[in-house]
């Protein structure tokens, strides 16, 4: 039967308008998505469910080396245009990617890879990659966005390699300073005075070893603690003498240095007089961080039990001084020392938020 024709002009235009209407508004949507995408800074590839590349942005070409049309020649993964070697020399297997990984893991997966650029280099990136669902839930590729950290990876290199220097001429200037105070004491002191001054600078330099391997931007409290130990615990067979409890927390160097120097004198006593002075002493330590208004306070308690009887010195020494007045004065916080006769008590109470310094919500793991 012959098709009955339209019964007026409207007709024929009603059947096409609204095509050609969809049509003009995806060309539309099409040239904005890529102007924004060529217009990133970041590199982005859009996978299939074979792990080919179906479009890459102008930043990825740039990054790779490669044309769009260069990978689309190639039909194969990305992984083997672009990460096919390892910067040893040996082949990648695609099976150990991590960024291919986020399509058969189902997972979002973020790291650092090494890429292999068109000409031959080999440079360092940071990725993200997220599967692409269809309406069903179904995985049908990977959307993964790579950027070059080459200049990164050099800054941290630089900051490392001056962070070491930095740490062995402060190592260089301590050894000097034990040199001249070894002619100085030299037949106008004893032994013991002598002995004494080199354990302090030998804990400042261990302190300063903690923070070398933070880049100085802060230090663990337990690595303070297990350090400012360590020259006696070390020594000792019976690992149960220390007993050391407490959550683990950021420290401000200046906060760790003055704290590791603390527990120093505090070590040193409990060795020569207290619990440390005889086999069945022992020495816990155990801190706590409480809520402040604008922050947090550390407050540690170091107990000594099973020691001799302690008697109240009749003087304060250079310890007692350290604790009791420099941790108020720079921090504002406390110190106490009770000399009870079954044992050594010292109070200490540091807010950790009186100095910030730059990184530290990073750090703390409170960024955005």
């Amino acid at each position: 039967m012959p098709s009955r024709p339209p019964t007026h002009a409207f007709d024929t235009a009603t059947t096409t308008l609204p095509t050609l209407r969809r049509g003009s508004q995806l060309h539309e949507t099409e040239r904005r998505l890529n102007a924004v995408l060529n217009n990133a800074s970041v590199a982005i590839f859009l996978m299939d469910d074979r792990q080919h590349c179906v479009y890459m942005n102008r930043a990825a070409e740039l990054l790779t080396g490669y044309s769009l049309s260069d990978v689309l020649a190639r039909d194969c993964p990305l992984h083997d245009i672009v990460h096919h070697t390892y910067p040893d020399g040996r082949p990648f297997p695609l099976e150990e990617c991590a960024i291919d990984r986020a399509f058969p893991e189902n997972n979002q997966e973020r790291g650092e890879e090494v890429f292999v650029h068109k000409d031959g280099h080999f440079y360092p990136v940071g990725f993200t990659a997220s599967p692409i669902r269809d309406d069903a839930a179904r995985i049908i590729g990977t959307i993964i966005e790579v950027r070059d950290i080459t200049e990164e990876k050099a800054a941290a290199e630089r900051q490392r390699l001056l962070t070491n220097e930095l740490n062995h001429r402060v190592k260089n200037t301590l050894a000097t300073v034990q040199s001249i105070a070894a002619q100085t004491f030299r037949g106008k002191t004893d032994e013991a005075a002598r002995r004494m001054f080199d354990a302090r600078m030998v804990a400042l330099s261990n302190t300063h070893n903690v923070l070398t391997c933070e880049n100085w931007e802060s230090a663990s409290l337990r690595s303070v603690v297990e350090s400012a130990l360590a020259p006696h615990a070390l020594a000792e067979i019976d690992t149960a003498r220390f007993d050391l409890v407490g959550p683990d927390t950021r420290l401000h160097p200046k906060v760790a240095v003055t704290l590791a120097m603390a527990l120093h004198e505090l070590m040193t006593n409990a060795a020569k007089y207290g619990a440390l002075s005889v086999p069945e002493g022992r020495v816990s330590v155990r801190w706590a961080l409480l809520p402040m208004d604008d922050g947090e306070r550390l407050d540690l308690t170091w107990t000594e039990t099973g020691g001799p009887p302690v008697e109240t010195p009749s003087r304060r020494g250079f310890g007692t001084r350290l604790i009791e007045r420099q941790l108020p004065m720079e921090f504002d916080g406390s110190a106490e020392i009770n000399f009870s006769p079954e044992g050594v008590v010292c109070r200490l109470a540091i807010p950790l938020t009186a100095l910030g310094w730059h990184g530290q919500d990073v750090v703390l793991g409170r960024g955005a």
